[in-house]
């Protein structure tokens, strides 16, 4: 199982939480960026000629911003240049302001087959505060057009001046069209040198232990409504999970095509400078465009392999870990296992965070993370 992610740094205007490498006043650069993506893509894929992808994710940035051609041709050079499953999910995620049937019609020639649709709120002063282009007629058009497809929704909890009410509201939303087998919440961080981190200083946003009950009510909500949580922020109908997604949370490998995307092939894991500018310059000179890389191995692998399946509602499978490490999970992690048991479930074949510690499992995780240290 490997995934191949293509980051489409373009968007019509930044929203005020967002940390990405996304540029709204650089669409000028649209044609140049895609020409070294497509150079990126068959030069990364001559060594790995021997590896079968089963997932390609298209992310931004607003990949439905640019021009339709583009991700046409995005998905054209890598069934070229890779081998690609036969039954592969293929996602695009869209803003619901940019998207329209001429659009779709060559996204469905292309072959995505999934979309993810970013809803955030259903509350209309709310998308405006957080500097979103769309409103709740453009979703309500989007999901009608995409009815036909797998459909993913984001939504963001701790938003300014939310509530319990508020998030119920975007909910009903959200799940309203059978279409919708997967929904994706995330609570709301704010990143210093965001217009939200200013937010955050001046008090505007909900406390952490509210965030925490809404997270709770979320959870109720979607468990009545069919979506079984399998990972801290992602919920989804029977059979409908995100499988580049799980790719993540399962350590698979993966290639991240673009600006700022990340990769880890072999063990190895390298990251692409987050300007578009170095990275044209570098794959026009035939160089990679990477900025960082470092091997994972030994105790930093085994911390990574916890700390991701640690997020999920399977936990850690130990016949899994043993296969991958040759090891004892259980010995490996004796006191980490010991100083949180309250918080675990442990049986014979897996260790995972009980449902209701699930959200807070970051303070649990870094005890595991610190024993490999």
């Amino acid at each position: 199982m490997a995934g191949i992610y293509v980051h489409v740094p373009f968007c019509k205007q930044k929203c005020s939480y967002c940390d990405f490498a996304s540029f709204p006043k650089e669409i000028g650069k649209a044609e140049a960026y895609f020409a070294c993506l497509y150079k990126e893509l068959k030069s990364r894929s001559l060594a790995l000629k021997d590896k079968t992808f089963n997932t390609i994710y298209f992310g931004g940035g607003t990949p439905s911003f640019v021009e339709p051609k583009y991700i046409y041709g995005a998905v054209k050079q890598i069934l070229t240049c890779f081998n690609i499953d036969k039954d592969a999910e293929i996602t695009l995620e869209v803003n619901p302001g940019t998207i329209d049937e001429n659009k779709l019609k060559i996204y469905k020639n292309a072959g995505i087959n999934r979309f993810s649709i970013g809803l955030q709120t259903a509350n209309e002063n709310t998308l405006y505060k957080i500097n979103r282009i769309h409103n709740v007629k453009d979703f309500e058009n989007a999901v009608e057009l995409l009815k036909d497809f797998n459909l993913s929704v984001d939504v963001m909890i701790g938003l300014p001046d939310e509530d319990v009410n508020d998030v119920k509201k975007t909910l009903d939303l959200a799940t309203s069209n059978e279409s919708v087998k997967h929904i994706s919440v995330y609570a709301l961080k704010a990143e210093e040198g965001t217009p939200m981190f200013t937010r955050y200083l001046n008090g505007e946003l909900p406390s952490d232990d509210e965030v925490a009950d809404i997270y709770d009510f979320v959870v109720d909500y979607l468990d009545k409504k069919g979506y079984k949580r399998y990972e801290v922020s992602n919920f989804s109908k029977v059979g409908f999970e995100s499988k580049h997604n799980k790719n993540y949370w399962q350590r698979g490998e993966y290639l991240g095509v673009g600006v700022g995307a990340s990769s880890f092939i072999e063990n190895r894991r390298f990251t692409n400078t987050e300007s578009i500018d170095e990275y044209v310059h570098a794959i026009l000179n035939n160089k990679v465009a990477e900025v960082f890389s470092e091997d994972v191995v030994g105790d930093d692998a085994k911390a990574e392999y916890v700390m991701l399946a640690l997020r999920t509602s399977d936990g850690v499978n130990l016949q899994a870990y043993k296969n991958t490490f040759n090891s004892d999970f259980t010995f490996d992690f004796i006191n980490s296992i010991k100083k949180n048991l309250k918080y675990l479930n442990v049986t014979e074949k897996t260790v995972k965070i009980k449902d209701d510690y699930l959200y807070v499992q970051n303070t649990i995780l870094v005890d595991f993370i610190s024993e490999k240290q």
